[in-house]
């Protein structure tokens, strides 16, 4: 059942926006009063940008775990996804009508405590969202990668340990640990168009 009804959503997403145009003007993060105390509460967030209409990837950043309020996260998260990415080079304010937002609020990671060979039996595609640690390497997946690239359980392992700068195999390995999480995801179907719920 979903924690966050659809106007929230909509709020994430539209201050993410909101934010970046506010940053690219003042140079500053800003922080928006919500609505709702359930966007008060500490929670894991990840904010993606996207290029339109082609949707290929422009930035991508997250805190995993609950540590600062969620309207709070989804501002600094939204910023960063546009300025920080190692993979991209800095956006510019022009970039702004030209990408999609999206926006994944997540519960808490648990760790699965099951034998190495059934982990891939513990994991649902299209629900679960992973992440593989071993030592100082940590590497996780949002839960809608594995929908988007075709990838079976096993896969999804392969790649969450291969994103932590780790061997696809890692996630058997004795001393690696793996934690699910779920995400409630939204996004604009436009720039600064309609919200949608995407899972």
């Amino acid at each position: 059942m979903a924690y966050f009804d659809d106007s929230e959503g909509e709020w994430l997403v539209r201050t993410a926006r909101h934010v970046l145009e506010r940053f690219f003007e003042t140079g500053n993060v800003e922080y928006f009063e919500p609505p709702t105390d359930k966007l008060r509460k500490p929670s894991g967030v990840f904010t993606t940008i996207k290029t339109y209409p082609d949707l290929r990837l422009r930035g991508c950043i997250g805190y995993p775990e609950p540590i600062k309020p969620l309207y709070e996260a989804v501002a600094e998260t939204a910023v960063l996804a546009a300025t920080d990415d190692p993979r991209f080079p800095p956006m510019t304010g022009d970039e702004l009508d030209s990408v999609v937002i999206e926006v994944s609020a997540l519960t808490p990671p648990k760790k699965l405590d099951a034998p190495k060979e059934e982990l891939p039996k513990h994991i649902k595609v299209g629900r679960d969202g992973l992440i593989v640690r071993y030592g100082p390497y940590s590497g996780l997946l949002l839960p809608q990668v594995p929908v988007e690239e075709g990838w079976n359980a096993e896969e999804f392992l392969a790649y969450t340990a291969l994103k932590s700068g780790l061997p696809p195999d890692a996630w058997m390995w004795p001393d690696t640990d793996i934690y699910v999480f779920q995400a409630e995801v939204f996004a604009e179907e436009s720039p600064g168009g309609k919200v949608k719920r995407v899972m």
